[in-house]
């Protein structure tokens, strides 16, 4: 199976929402990072064929998924960001209802309840209400009701906002069960997302796909830009003013700061190993100090 965007694009109005995207997906998770207003939601809307591109083509195996039209979406599980559950319906009554809509028997129905329900560790809470569950049990609800029709592409935003370390890591492992012989596509600027699972990812930056590459190469490209350094707390003002610093932890009577520099931002900075966060904040320091 391989997921096909031809120089994909979506204008609003005057403005880009996305700009022309090309990329070639097979099995495997694939990650869209960037800040917020990136276009991440928007591109996630026409692979959900809820969006259709201003320009370009979205191809399954050859074929444009919009004159595929119903044979695509029953091969789709989408979750977006914002999904709005019926908050007196039992999971149970939840996952019913949405097997309905999308055209299960009832044989077909009370098998794949009860199988994604285990899948997603909340058989024990079947007949518990929605509006008793945590932000997590619902976040897991709802990819739930993603794979209730076996997809074979399974897209998800944001999934883990708004949640604890616990259940994050709990969703992040799941979408890594899924993955197998799937295509998993999913939006974050959270960056412990997809540290571990992702097998390529996207930076987006203004609607343009900025960079692509595993997690490997984007910190190979990260080598000799991250700095450690001693410094004393009155100079940190300064320092946060003119280069991008990451982690600051303070040691008696000075502070270790984290930098991402191209350039040795002092000569007594010490070059260390970089992580994935350093590559988020190399590209989007400013968006995120703008939001701040």
């Amino acid at each position: 199976m391989k997921l096909v965007f031809d120089n994909v694009a979506k204008k609003f109005k005057d403005t880009w929402a996305v700009e022309p995207f090309s990329a070639e997906l097979t099995e495997g998770i694939y990650a869209l990072l960037g800040p917020n207003g990136s276009g991440k939601t928007t591109l996630m809307r026409m692979i959900a064929h809820i969006l259709k591109p201003t320009s370009g083509r979205i191809l399954l195996d050859g074929k444009d998924i919009s004159l595929l039209d119903e044979k695509y979406r029953d091969l789709l599980g989408y979750l977006p960001q914002d999904f709005g559950m019926y908050p007196h319906f039992t999971a149970e009554r939840f996952l019913n209802y949405f097997a309905s809509l999308k055209g299960l028997d009832k044989q077909e129905t009370k098998e794949k309840v009860t199988e994604v329900l285990k899948l997603v560790n909340l058989e024990e809470s079947r007949k518990k209400k929605v509006r008793t569950f945590s932000g997590g049990m619902k976040r897991r609800l709802g990819i739930a009701q993603a794979l209730l029709n076996d997809p074979r592409i399974v897209v998800v935003d944001e999934p883990t906002a708004g949640l604890d370390p616990k259940e994050r890591i709990r969703f992040r492992n799941l979408l890594s069960d899924i993955s197998h012989e799937r295509i998993v596509l999913l939006s974050t600027h959270i960056v412990s997302d997809i540290e571990y699972i992702a097998n390529e990812i996207f930076i987006m930056e203004k609607g343009s796909l900025k960079q692509r590459s595993n997690v490997d190469g984007l910190l190979a490209e990260m080598d000799g830009k991250v700095w450690k350094v001693l410094m004393k707390q009155e100079e940190l003002d300064s320092i946060q003013t003119h280069y991008k610093v990451g982690n600051i932890q303070r040691k008696e009577h000075e502070v270790e700061v984290r930098i991402v520099s191209d350039v040795q931002p002092f000569h007594h900075a010490k070059v260390v190993p970089p992580t994935l966060e350093d590559v988020y904040l190399y590209h989007f320091y400013e968006e995120d100090q703008e939001n701040v």
